[in-house]
Formats: C-alpha cells, structure tokens, sequence
C-alpha cells in the first residue's frame, strides 16, 4: 500500500529510497549540501537492522562503503564536490574490482571550495572521468523529489546487476527541494540483487570469470566459506595480478561491454514535443525544471520547441539524438557549469544540427525566462 502524500526534502527522498532499495551500510562524512542524507541514514537505519558509520574523512567513508559491499551488504555514502575529489581514487578501485556500491554527488558551486550553499552543474565530466583509467560507471541524475526516491532505487538496482559503482548526480536545488510526494509500496519495487554462483555447478570458484557470457561475473560476499583474492591491480579471473597484454585487455575490455552492451537496459530519457520540433533543448537536473516550463511556454505562443531530459547522463544517450525528426535544426544544451556536456551531445548529433550552450555558473538557478531568450536568440540568427 502506497504511503500517505507529504511534504519530502530531496535528500530525504534519496534515504527512503536507498533503505527502500535494501541498502542496509552507510558510511559518510558530513558536507554540505548533502549532509541531510547522512543525518536521515543516522536515524534511520538502525530501525532497519543496518549500520552507520561517519568515518573520519571521505576516503576512507568510501573504502568503508566498498568493504561494506564486499561482506554483501547493499552499501551507499552521500557528498559533494570536495568530497566526490577526495574519493574518486576509491571509486576507481571498486570499478575495477566490481564492487557494487552507490554514491550520491549532491552537487554545489566549485572548483575548490566553491560555493557550499549554492547549486551547480559543475561535476558532470567528473563523475564520468574523475578516477583515472578506462572504467565503467553509470551516472543518473533526477529533477524531481520523488524521481529521487525512483532513481536511488534504480541505481542500487544497476549497480547490483551489472556489479558497477553508480553515482546519483544530484544538485543543491534538487536537494533541498521539498514537495509534494507519495511514495511507493515497498512491496510493489522491482528489486536486484546481485548475481550469486550455482557452486553445485562449479568446481572451483574464480571471482572474475564470466561464467554465462555476459561479462557479469557471479559475486561471492566474504565471510561466505569462500575466500578469494581483491586487488586495484590488473588481474585474470583468479582475481591476483598479471601483466599479460592479452589479460589486461580482456578484463578492461569485458568491465567497459558490460555496460555498453546494455545500454538500452541502463539509458533513461524522456522526449517532450519533439515530434515536430525545430529546436531542440537538452537538459538534465534542477536546470530540466526550467527548460520544461520555458518549452510549455513557447509551444503556447506557437514555437515548435521540444526538450530532451537526461535521466541517465553516463553512458550518454546518443539513441535520443538519433531518433530526433528531420524538423529539427538547433539543439541548445542547457546546463549549470561552463560547458562541460555541450560537446558530448555535439557528436552524438553526428553533424545533423546546430548546436548552442546555455550555461550559468553564478550560484543561481537558470530560469525559464532565460532559456526562453536563448531559443528566441537561436531561431532569429541561426
């Protein structure tokens, strides 16, 4: 049975939805803004069986969180820009090691520093690129209170079946948001959980084999009775190190397919009035919040303008681009920082399209009216 309608903080939501999602370890730091998910987890998981842990810094909340994961517990931590820096060296490890785990990026005004209490954009290419290496990740980002709830059970959900870090890029306004929600039955959740080995069927258990072909290797916890070897070292399926050319290229080669060839599984987005639409607006976050009222807008006055919102920003959803009309002749990338997607959706639009940034990075929400004057702008001079 649903709950009752209430007035819910995004960062709220994010901890009903990890807890909805079976995340039963949270370790943390506190930082603003995002430190209300660290405060509600405190509350809250204890009444669930789970564990809090505030560790001592951010890198070391992160190896608690890939050690949590390790021992099979469904395991999350929250932060912002400083923060997300301090932890990428341990985000690159559980990418390579294949540790589920779930990191929410509450984003704020950098570099540095920056601006703790004011919203951005600014952290896009880093969630994507910020621990070195090829790797992969998935990176969602909500708009609304309750796709906060959808999207923290989602990205538990891709995380645990594809045995990947995924980072839920939120920003301050998002955060701090309070609306209007109602969340869903927790029994009515489409729940996953990683992938376990049919040892009746293995004689002996390798940690990094794929043994059905979908390049997810099978996880045992630790603690299981069956000990196996965890290294941030290049390794073959037994899971110790080799420097093998044909071994390196086979495991980075599988951990990148694994994703890639799931694509369709992992990318969400959504199309408004782009069936005959002249141009085109792409958004994602609190900035999407705008861009939806300035579309609306326009299509009263007569402008044929329609807007894609990015729910899955990595990997980029080049099929959106694609399937646009021929109507089509401007896109506007609409986004709080200095540019930083623009250039991604320029190749996905393969040459198709004009192509325009809309960026603010003063520590203000972009408005509708100013997205308005942009597609004004683009359509008297382009």
């Amino acid at each position: 049975m649903s709950s009752m309608p209430r007035l819910m903080q995004g960062n709220e939501a994010c901890i009903e939805g990890a807890i909805a999602a079976g995340m039963r370890f949270y370790a943390g730091y506190p930082i603003t803004p995002s430190t209300e998910i660290a405060e509600l987890a405190a509350e809250k998981l204890p009444k669930v069986g789970g564990k809090f842990i505030q560790m001592e810094d951010e890198i070391a909340s992160m190896g608690a969180v890939i050690g949590a994961s390790l021992a099979g517990l469904k395991a999350m931590t929250a932060t912002s820009g400083p923060g997300f820096s301090l932890k990428q060296e341990n985000i690159g490890f559980a990418c390579l090691t294949e540790v589920p785990c779930v990191i929410v990026n509450v984003q704020r005004g950098g570099p540095s520093t920056g601006q703790p209490t004011l919203p951005a954009q600014g952290d896009v290419m880093q969630a994507r690129w910020g621990t070195h290496g090829d790797h992969p990740i998935i990176v969602l980002s909500p708009s609304y209170v309750r796709e906060v709830f959808d999207l923290t059970v989602r990205a538990f959900n891709l995380s645990e079946k594809y045995r990947v870090p995924c980072i839920l890029l939120m920003d301050e306004v998002v955060g701090h948001l309070r609306e209007k929600v109602q969340l869903p039955d927790p029994a009515s959740l489409k729940i996953i959980n990683r992938k376990k080995p049919d040892l009746s069927k293995i004689s002996h258990y390798n940690p990094y084999q794929d043994y059905d072909g979908d390049g997810i290797p099978p996880m045992v916890n630790f603690g299981e009775g069956i000990p196996y070897h965890v290294t941030g070292l290049i390794h073959d399926i037994t899971g110790f190190p080799s420097t093998k050319p044909e071994v390196t290229e086979y495991l980075i080669t599988r951990l990148m397919r694994k994703i890639y060839n799931n694509i369709d599984d992992i990318v969400e987005y959504e199309k408004h009035f782009t069936e005959d639409a002249e141009t085109v607006i792409v958004s994602f976050g609190s900035t999407a919040r705008s861009a939806i009222r300035a579309v609306k807008i326009l299509r009263s006055e007569g402008e044929k303008v329609g807007l894609i919102r990015l729910k899955t920003i990595w990997p980029f959803p080049r099929k959106a681009f694609r399937e646009l009309p021929s109507t089509v002749r401007n896109v506007i990338v609409a986004e709080m920082n200095f540019g930083q997607l623009i250039e991604t959706v320029e190749a996905a639009c393969e040459g198709k399209f004009n192509i325009f940034g809309l960026n603010k990075y003063n520590g203000e929400l972009m408005s509708p009216d100013e997205v308005i004057a942009k597609v004004r702008e683009v359509n008297k001079n382009a």
